[in-house]
């Protein structure tokens, strides 16, 4: 079991007044019932996805609940979301049983959870793993901060970067879990050392599969896959373009409202993110069109049957993928957007915080020069706040400080 960065969250929540129901939420197989064994050992582990379980605890009253099972944890609890309405009646009339839930999409936060534990419950998301989790070896081990945690909390300047990522002391480890991110993804099992490469892709091709088979048929009863199908093709090989959803319709044969549904199932099922275009100045020549960014690169090769190198787009999306899960998971108080003028001016990725901006442009390339921050430059002018840095990230080992505000360094560097 790797480290995780939520496990201290975890044991704090689950001791405290507000922690009396608990929901993980997330992805298909990224730790959650690991985390829920680790941190939840003295509770009764129910799974509902066993139907004859789940038909006998649908009869228990809100008493038998609290004799029976005062703390358990209800696993794959979206197949049999009726549950939870038990769990509410048995939290408002014994204030001794606790409870936590794992849920496998965000079908929970849209429908049972809010409408019966509004207030009632804390809600965890879990991600897959992200860069410094998965360069510890064990869960014992110290996790420490990525160079971007430290530098939004201000506990890391730009000036304490190493002139050379290969300087780092831990060159070698980071290294290793960055590879392994771009090829694999950060699902916790593929980092078993049993495991062949060949044996992590034949998972990567079941975890495509089961997604189609369970997840999505969670969240909606499909006659007919296809179409389906076809627009995950399509955003898995566009993945990190700007999204227009009449050319997805007539790629997948579908209305326009029928893509825009679908892409928000990808959403809510923790396999895509849509980034939105920053927009605030009217007369200002912005492009409005989102982008799609798959959410995890492993996955994403799989979808596409690929093992050869990536492209610019699909490590586009591997860099901000790993930046939206270390802003989720750390709870950094960022907002994402993509930026891009009518007239091709493009940034990858714009963090707005509550008083400044962060510019991230991203690129394949070992060797940085200028012309790559032509498009940082006066950024300044389109933006209603402060643009306290813009950073290059790339394959390139050296730091680059092109001005005093533009900083190219290795994306594994920035973000381990």
């Amino acid at each position: 079991m790797k480290r995780r960065f939520l496990f201290e969250e975890i044991i704090a929540k689950r001791h405290s007044k507000l922690g009396r129901i608990i929901v993980f939420t997330g992805a298909r197989q990224t730790g959650k019932t690991t985390l829920a064994h680790h941190c939840f050992a003295d509770y009764t582990y129910l799974a509902i996805d066993d139907l004859v379980k789940s038909r006998e605890l649908l009869k228990l009253t809100a008493g038998q609940w609290k004799t029976l099972y005062p703390k358990a944890v209800l696993d794959e609890i979206q197949t049999e979301p009726s549950l939870i309405s038990s769990i509410k009646a048995t939290y408002d009339q014994f204030p001794e049983t606790r409870y936590l839930l794992l849920g496998s999409s965000q079908f929970l936060l849209l429908e049972k959870v809010r409408e019966s534990l509004a207030g009632r419950c804390v809600i965890m998301e879990i991600y897959p793993l992200t860069l410094p989790e998965l360069t510890t070896e064990s869960f014992a081990d110290t996790l420490h901060s990525s160079f971007f945690m430290k530098y939004i909390r201000g506990e890391q300047g730009i000036n304490e970067v190493y002139p050379a990522f290969s300087l780092d002391p831990h060159y070698a480890a980071k290294k290793k879990a960055y590879d392994f991110l771009l090829h694999f993804g950060g699902y916790p099992a593929l980092t078993d050392k049993e495991l062949t490469d060949d044996e992590r892709e034949e998972w990567l091709n079941m975890y495509v599969r089961t997604f189609l088979e369970r997840d999505i048929r969670d969240l909606v009863n499909f006659r007919d896959l296809e179409p389906f199908l076809k627009l995950q093709r399509y955003l898995a090989n566009t993945t990190g373009s700007l999204v227009n959803f009449s050319s997805i319709a007539k790629e997948t044969g579908v209305s326009v409202p029928t893509v825009q549904r679908y892409v928000r199932y990808m959403e809510i099922s923790y396999q895509s993110v849509t980034l939105p275009a920053w927009f605030s100045n009217p007369l200002k020549k912005l492009v409005k069109a989102p982008k799609i960014h798959f959410l995890d690169n492993g996955v994403l090769r799989a979808v596409l049957q690929k093992k050869g190198t990536i492209t610019g787009n699909e490590f586009e999306s591997a860099i901000i993928s790993e930046i939206y899960k270390q802003i989720k998971t750390c709870r950094l108080p960022l907002v994402c957007y993509h930026f891009r003028t009518q007239d091709g001016r493009e940034i990858d990725l714009l963090l707005e915080a509550e008083d400044y901006f962060i510019a991230i442009e991203i690129k394949t390339t070992e060797n940085v020069n200028r012309i790559d921050a032509r498009h940082l430059i006066d950024l300044q002018s389109f933006l209603n706040k402060p643009l306290k840095h813009s950073f290059i990230l790339s394959n390139d080992v050296r730091t680059h400080y092109i001005t005093n505000d533009i900083t190219a360094i290795h994306a594994a560097s920035f973000l381990n």
